[in-house]
């Protein structure tokens, strides 16, 4: 019979997490759907603290960034739909080229054609003039978990194609025939493809798998763009090398229908200043139906950030006005590059299907009331529908699901 060594690389050591090894070591045991005592309560813990450090990294990070690239006093403005953010371009004082002035006029003729409910949690940055020169946001977990199906497709896709090479060449020495002289009819092929796929998802539920924290990392978890000019651009880049705190560790330029040079950072964060952050907005009060009581919410971050790592990873993206149109209304627009994505992939199984079902219903519980989970109820090796994974998170939330004949 056949077996394979199979080193899995799974997709979700966020960097931009403080406490990304403690969430990778869950999301580690949830994909052989063996979870820990605790893990609910674990997962409330991280969201709640990490996403609060994440989003103020982001504003500080972003307004020194931006004091680098030579931009003067900012106004702030923060946004939850991609329509606002489309608004505002439209509402930019620069004079705007043609092209940029042909997307702004198709816009206003159609806005609703522009995905214009699409959730965002950002904040935009103008200076004196109206310019808009920057905006950071936080990914939704819903991208994350899109994301990590793409990844993880990709990756499956490879061991499985592999599997069913290895069978065929298993089946062509059994035969005497060279490989490359061995033909399988389709039927053959399928069926062993089939079979590949089945080895794949049995390495998870037995949990014979290597993890690998490095290899597939999600990195922009939390992002921030500057929007300027060649010179700004300049500016900025020798200001990053010459600072001692900061490390450029990618640097990835974009050309064709999607246009920017994009930067992943290795930053410290504030803890002392994000601590008393968490207590002058009072943030807790956000927070009340998280399963953790407003009382012990309320003393402050301190208990949540024991083994949290002091720097995180942000994705910053240097980007023209004319580009940022571009993307946002015109040949290269942001939606329409996911759609492309998933479009794209070469494997569209029921794997990596579960694999976005699953790290979607981890953030659910993180998210939701419950802090207590007994089981995982997504398996990778299973096979379900959207809507079997709405009815779970329906459910952590104690809400009814609704049915003609319930």
């Amino acid at each position: 019979m056949l077996t394979l060594q199979l080193a899995y690389h799974i997709p979700m050591y966020l960097t931009s997490f403080a406490h990304r090894d403690r969430l990778f070591s869950i999301v580690e045991r949830w994909f052989c759907s063996r979870p820990a005592p605790g893990d609910g309560r674990s997962l409330t813990e991280i969201l709640i603290c990490d996403v609060f450090i994440i989003r103020e990294t982001l504003e500080a990070l972003s307004r020194r960034l931006l004091s680098m690239a030579g931009t003067g006093p900012l106004r702030q403005e923060e946004i939850r739909k991609k329509g606002q953010l489309r608004d505002l371009l439209c509402r930019d004082s620069r004079e705007p080229s043609p092209r940029v002035a042909e997307l702004f006029s198709r816009y206003r003729k159609n806005p609703d054609y522009y995905y214009q409910e699409t959730p965002i949690n950002a904040s935009v940055f103008f200076d004196d003039s109206g310019r808009m020169v920057g905006s950071f946001r936080v990914k939704r977990p819903k991208r994350i978990a899109e994301k990590a199906n793409r990844r993880i497709a990709e990756w499956i896709f490879g061991n499985v194609k592999e599997a069913a090479e290895a069978m065929a060449r298993e089946r062509a020495e059994r035969s005497g025939v060279p490989l490359e002289q061995f033909i399988s009819s389709p039927r053959e092929m399928d069926r062993e493809f089939i079979e590949a796929e089945e080895l794949v998802a049995g390495s998870f539920r037995d949990c014979s798998l290597r993890f690998d924290r490095n290899a597939l990392m999600i990195q922009d978890t939390g992002a921030i763009k500057i929007v300027g000019d060649e010179e700004s651009f300049e500016r900025l880049t020798e200001e990053l090398q010459r600072a001692p705190d900061i490390t450029v560790i990618e640097q990835e330029q974009f050309r064709g229908r999607y246009q920017a040079l994009n930067l992943v950072l290795d930053v410290p964060w504030n803890s002392e200043s994000v601590c008393r952050r968490y207590r002058e907005i009072r943030a807790w009060e956000r927070i009340r139906d998280r399963g953790i009581s407003e009382v012990e919410l309320s003393r402050g971050l301190e208990p949540f950030l024991e083994g949290a790592s002091p720097r995180i990873n942000v994705e910053v993206i240097l980007t023209t006005f004319s580009d940022l149109v571009e993307s946002e209304l015109g040949s290269s627009i942001h939606e329409e590059r996911i759609i492309s994505q998933r479009d794209s992939s070469r494997y569209k199984g029921y794997i990596p299907m579960n694999v976005e079902f699953l790290v979607e219903f981890l953030f659910a519980v993180g998210f939701s009331p419950r802090v207590e989970i007994d089981e995982v109820p997504i398996k990778i090796w299973g096979r379900y529908l959207p809507e079997t994974l709405g009815s779970y998170i329906r459910q952590l939330y104690a809400l009814p699901n609704h049915d003609f004949f319930g």
